[in-house]
């Protein structure tokens, strides 16, 4: 093997689909055992490339294993579903939950709180939540139920709404952060769930790319305020824009500052 070689069989590797697990693992060994062989100084580094990589997938792979752990809290072959929730703070938009049954079998490389995790991958990963999950479920309260009920009960509602929609429905279920009231399913509420419990996680991430994807269609119909890029939140782009513009039909009138309402 030389240098040429070597690389080529690298890029490839690097190339592969990030749920590629037993593929990538199986192909860096081999480039790894070859390039160790190697007398080649240029073809060497790739055996140390492929040892740090395989490295990383291992302490991916223990990282998603700890991350079952609390779906394994309950007895065995129990349905558990995830549920997490998006668009608590903006000034607009609605607030949407996802419920998240996630199969035993089929790894989810790289799941994780939505936040910690970059909008490229954060799609693929999406679609490849959807493509593998059980069931998903989607729950969501619109910008005038908000102001009539409040954030909390919307919050709650959106929940119980997601779990509800699963099919097959759920046996137990994980939360972040807080329990779902009216909820008759036995269930557990995890501070900082998201980063702990990995259905939790694929729930937050669906629930982020389905709200995203709605603000960008918003951003179509009010092209002013820049929902594509701020999705609601109160950024200094959104509040000179209200204060320009005024308010559009999805804003939450009981989130907009006292003063800057006092001025439209």
């Amino acid at each position: 093997m030389n240098q040429a070689e070597a690389k080529q069989i690298w890029d490839e590797i690097r190339a592969l689909p990030f749920y590629s697990f037993p593929k990538k693992k199986e192909r860096l060994a081999e480039l790894k055992r070859v390039a160790a062989e190697s007398e080649r100084a240029g073809v060497k580094k790739y055996a140390e490339r492929a040892e740090k990589e395989l490295r990383l997938l291992e302490k991916e792979e223990n990282r998603l294993s700890g991350m079952r752990s609390w779906e394994h809290s309950f007895a065995p072959g129990t349905l558990v579903a995830g549920v997490d929730e998006v668009g608590r703070g903006p000034l607009a938009g609605p607030i949407l939950c996802a419920a998240v049954i996630l199969p035993e079998d089929v790894l989810f490389p790289y799941c994780n709180d939505s936040k910690q995790v970059k909008e490229q991958l954060r799609e693929e990963l999406y679609a490849y939540i959807l493509k593998n999950a059980v069931a998903v479920g989607i729950g969501e309260r619109s910008p005038e139920e908000i102001d009539s009920m409040g954030i909390a009960p919307a919050d709650n509602d959106s929940m119980r709404d997601a779990v509800l929609a699963l099919d097959p429905p759920p046996g137990a279920v994980l939360v972040d952060a807080f329990p779902i009231k009216g909820l008759e399913i036995p269930q557990k509420a995890i501070i900082k769930g998201d980063t702990l419990s990995l259905s939790i996680a694929a729930a937050s991430i669906v629930a982020k790319v389905t709200r995203d994807r709605m603000m960008v269609e918003y951003d179509r119909l009010y092209p002013e305020y820049g929902f594509a890029a701020h999705k609601g939140y109160g950024t200094k782009q959104h509040m000179d824009a209200i204060r320009k513009y005024g308010l559009c039909p999805i804003h939450r009138r009981s989130f907009i500052p006292d003063d800057l309402l006092a001025g439209l």
